[in-house]
This record gives structure tokens, sequence and C-alpha cells, in this order.
């Protein structure tokens, strides 16, 4: 007697669980047609945002990978969310967990997310690009790399310099290669007992024969300045901005030369010493 009723028992307990389970069936099986199909379209929806994002040609491969990672991942965390919420869990808690979780997160790494963030704002609006000069948070040199992090800069004499996102987007970028065009700006001291209009005639002579310096905008020759020992000339000529140092070598040296050649010196300071006490002045 005592059997059959274990036995009743064991039954009633079995038809319980399976009432259970078939009542959570539909619940069960809408959960993992969500999950299954949340997680197919974050994948469909990453794939496309990156492509349209390569087709402009505007954006960087690396904030073009960026952003599709975080299109994907926000899209997953939803569809977590959707999924647990059609077990019954309440979402809104989870929800709140993550937000507090999120926030503890950004305060601890608020440094890293703020070079982050700059790293972004770079890779947009882009302030330069690889292979520019540049001088930004005080490093001068030729952008090698531009992360999300950091940017490689090597200097004129190919030291790497890394560089965190958020010192060089916080401080004033110079961008050297920023335009077509430079102007090099000379200065030319030439002696007081020289001819002014000779000397500024030999430079422009040089400059005209300067292939590189554009006739416009047209180059400037001019006297600037009454110096202790020198009337110093300035010459202004413009150039295409890869021509700069080249042109501005090239130039200092054809312009001494000349001048040495024609007779117009260029003085060196000097200073007259008087000796008291009957010295002679030296």
């Amino acid at each position: 007697m005592a059997s059959s009723e274990n036995i009743d028992i064991g039954f009633q307990f079995v038809e319980g669980l399976v009432d259970q389970a078939i009542s959570y069936l539909p619940s069960v099986v809408g959960a993992l047609l969500v999950l299954v199909i949340g997680l197919w379209a974050a994948g469909r929806i990453k794939k496309v945002a990156a492509n349209a994002m390569g087709r402009t040609g505007k954006i960087d491969d690396t904030l073009t990978g960026f952003l599709s990672s975080l299109i994907y991942y926000g899209l997953i965390a939803l569809v977590l969310i959707t999924t647990l919420g059609i077990f019954g869990v309440p979402t809104t808690s989870f929800a709140a967990i993550i937000g507090a979780a999120g926030l503890a997160i950004g305060l601890a790494l608020q440094g890293t997310l703020g070079h982050v963030a700059s790293g972004v704002m770079m890779l947009s609006f882009r302030p330069f690009d690889v292979g520019d000069f540049v001088e930004a948070a005080g490093v001068s040199g030729s952008v090698k790399k531009i992360g999300l992090f950091t940017t490689e800069i090597a200097t004129p004499d190919n030291k790497m310099v890394i560089v965190p996102n958020g010192k060089i987007f916080d401080d004033v970028i110079t961008n050297y290669a920023g335009y077509d065009t430079r102007r090099v700006d000379f200065v030319f001291g030439v002696s007081y007992n020289d001819d002014l209009d000779k000397a500024m005639e030999l430079i422009a002579s040089e400059v005209s024969k300067d292939a590189r310096a554009k006739k416009d905008p047209e180059p400037v020759i001019a006297v600037d300045n009454l110096g202790d020992s020198s009337v110093d000339i300035i010459c202004r000529v413009w150039v295409d901005g890869g021509d700069y140092f080249p042109v501005k070598w090239a130039l200092t040296k054809a312009v001494k030369e000349r001048f040495d050649a024609e007779g117009v010196s260029i003085p060196y300071p000097c200073r007259s010493i008087y000796m008291e006490n009957g010295g002679e002045a030296a």
C-alpha cells in the first residue's frame, strides 16, 4: 500500500514538472529565437555599418573598426537584456546594475577613455594625416601612426615618440603640411656701406633662377631693419610644402656666394672697447 502511494506521488511530481516545462516552453522558444536572430542581426548590422563607413573614404580604418565594434557590442547587450526579459528577469534592475558598473569602470578608466575619445575626434576631424610634419604636445616630427590611444611620431633625428592622444588634442597642433604651399622667410644682413639696391637686385636674381620659387604670390624683397651692425633685407618666397627646406638651404647658399662674387659684405657684430687712464681705444 505504501509503495503504491509513493508511486502515485512520483507520478504527480513528474506531471508537475512536465506542466511547468510546458508552461515555460513558449518563453524558452521565444528567448532562443530572440537570441539567435538577435546575434545574427547584430553581426549583419556590424558588417553593413563597416562597409558603409568604408565606402565614404573619409573615415579611417581604425575608427571604422572601433565604431562598428561599438555598434555590435551595444546590440549584443540589447539582445541579452531582451532575452532575460522574456524569461521574466526584471530588466530594469539589470539595466541599473549595468549602468552602475559602467559608471564605476568609466571613473576608474577616465584617463584612458579620455585618450580614446581624443583618438576618435582626431580620426574623425583629421587635424593631420600619417606622413605630415607636425608640432603637438611639445613634440615635432613626422606622424607615423594614429591609433585610438596614442599617436606615433618620428622626430627629425628618427627617434620614435609615443604621445597620448589626450595630450595632443588638448594642446595646440601645428601642421606644417596642412596647406599645399608655404612661405620661406630669409633675412640677409649687409653692411651700411653697401649699395642696398644692388644687394636687393642680387637677391631677386638668385630667386628668379630657382624654378621652385613661385611667381604668384610674387616674392617680397625689402629693407626691414637697421640693426646694430647691419642693414637687414628680408626675402619672402612662396614654394610647395615639400620644397620648403631644399629652397631655404639652396637660396641661402646661392645668395651668400653671389654677395661674395659681387663684393657685397655680410657684416658680423663687432664691439669697441675704450681704455681709461690714457689707454688707447681698441
